[in-house]
């Protein structure tokens, strides 16, 4: 479970994990294809978009050590090619450790992600925990849970390792999602960051350079180059894809599903709206709004304005 397996949901046919784990090979030939499909045919749409998300919002500085976080699915893999590309060109010294973090999953799942890495060149770094037994338990929010501890394990497990950053796979389309979810279910304006400093690993920073590609290219480079990863794996997921409910992975998975929809049905009479929702988010007028944040601190507009 949590593998694409037969009929995706994106309704692309696949062979079964076990199939594709047995013909999994470390070829160069096919890899080198799939490098140099980032380098043309992915070019504008992929690693364009990569680099100058890293320059628009200063992601890497020369002397980086950074963790490139592997979950196994499709937008981590990708943001490891994109670091091996980048590091290629060597326009900006740094350093990349490939870091997996195995946090219970099953035989075929650990497998599949390992197949993928010997498939791209990737050289993982992979260390354990046991965060899937430890929400196993939990009925509110088990997905923001998971999600809180397999970051703090990342960042711990990253500064062992020396990297001063870890990097994330986000992408475009989970940036606009999060950005109308805080307005609809939480009340608040606010979105995910491009870079953001720990508060609780002391100079570690988190840094999101997929934060510009769109998940449609993703499923692109993916498809076009013949290859097959994990979803979500953890049990949560599996018990919910036993019941026949491929929706309903816990509140904040379902919540987000649902705005995907909505945006979705949005952009077919309004194909500008992904880009404007991402766009709101540079362009708030703080004299047109009733209150804010800052550090903390809340601001309300009556504090400000001239009587």
């Amino acid at each position: 479970m949590g593998l694409e397996n037969e009929t995706d949901y994106t309704g692309r046919e696949t062979v079964t994990p076990e199939e594709y784990i047995r013909t999994a090979s470390d070829d160069p030939e096919r890899r080198a294809e799939i490098e140099k499909s980032l380098r043309r045919r992915f070019k504008k749409t992929i690693m364009r978009k990569f680099v100058h998300a890293i320059t628009d919002y200063d992601l890497i500085r020369p002397g980086d050590r950074i963790a490139v976080c592997i979950s196994g699915g499709k937008d981590s893999m990708l943001m490891a090619k994109c670091f091996q590309e980048l590091s290629r060109k060597n326009k900006i010294p740094f350093e990349t450790v490939f870091l997996c973090m195995n946090p219970g999953y099953t035989d075929v799942t650990l497998q599949m992600i390992e197949s993928n890495a010997k498939i791209l060149g990737i050289p993982l770094t992979v260390f354990d925990s046991q965060i899937f037994d430890a929400v196993d338990a939990i009925d509110q929010s088990p997905c923001y849970l998971c999600a809180r501890m397999r970051r703090g394990h990342l960042y711990a497990k990253a500064k062992e390792l020396h990297c001063n950053k870890i990097a994330l796979g986000h992408h475009f389309d989970d940036v606009i999602e999060t950005t109308l979810m805080s307005i609809l279910f939480s009340g608040q304006t606010q979105t995910m960051m491009p870079k953001l400093h720990s508060l609780n690993f002391e100079g570690m920073e988190l840094i999101r350079p997929m934060y510009q590609i769109r998940e449609s290219e993703i499923v692109h480079w993916r498809d076009d180059n013949h290859l097959q990863f994990i979803r979500c794996a953890c049990h949560f997921t599996e018990q919910c894809a036993n019941s026949g409910n491929r929706t309903a992975t816990g509140d904040t998975l379902s919540k987000r599903a649902e705005t995907k929809e909505l945006i979705r049905k949005l952009a077919q009479t309004n194909p500008g709206i992904e880009n404007n929702i991402f766009r709101s988010m540079e362009n708030i007028h703080l004299n047109a709004v009733l209150g804010w944040k800052f550090d903390g601190e809340k601001k309300y507009f009556l504090d400000h304005y001239q009587k």
